[in-house]
């Protein structure tokens, strides 16, 4: 009989693992299950936090299929994240030349200097309507995960004990 502890995923464990997100019909979204698996630290923004919470606590060798409703996954579409944009805000954020047809994924220069990204769903001669809602927003969706592997990430250390004075 081994006194060996089980390794559990926690929320700073490295992993290796294969995962595949699906969407609730069995459509891959991405999959490593066919190709090499992942190796990932947990808390480092490799993986959404709504997966990253489906695997804590999962011990080594677990392969589980987790039912995402959309509260539980990109969350449900948003009707405020379309918004209609006049053309030349869409000229602003375009190099010279570029065509868009409806679909497309534009990225945007925030106020703040980052970048956020929109899908064109319209576009006439003053205007184009963008969805910023993630891709993914108001879908369920499947995600299962083999967990080949876990290093637990550097365990505390407690302050020594104090030998007790004779």
């Amino acid at each position: 009989m081994s006194n060996q502890v089980q390794p559990v995923v926690t929320e700073t464990a490295y992993l290796t693992l294969h995962y595949r997100l699906a969407s609730s019909e069995g459509e891959d979204i991405v999959s490593t299950f066919a190709e090499n698996p992942a190796t990932l630290q947990l808390g480092q923004g490799q993986l959404a936090p709504f997966l990253e919470a489906c695997l804590l606590g999962l011990p080594e060798g677990t392969h589980q299929t987790f039912d995402l409703p959309p509260e539980r996954a990109f969350g449900p579409r948003n009707p405020e994240l379309l918004q209609r944009l006049s053309r030349n805000v869409l000229d602003k954020n375009s190099l010279p030349g570029d065509d868009y047809v409806i679909g497309d994924l534009v990225e945007f220069a925030a106020p703040s200097g980052g970048k956020f990204a929109g899908v064109l769903r319209e576009i006439d001669g003053e205007t184009a309507l963008f969805d910023f809602n993630h891709p993914l927003a108001g879908q369920s969706l499947q995600f299962e995960v083999k967990i080949i592997g876990i290093l637990l990430s550097l365990i505390h250390i407690s302050e020594p004990t104090r030998q007790a004075e004779i």
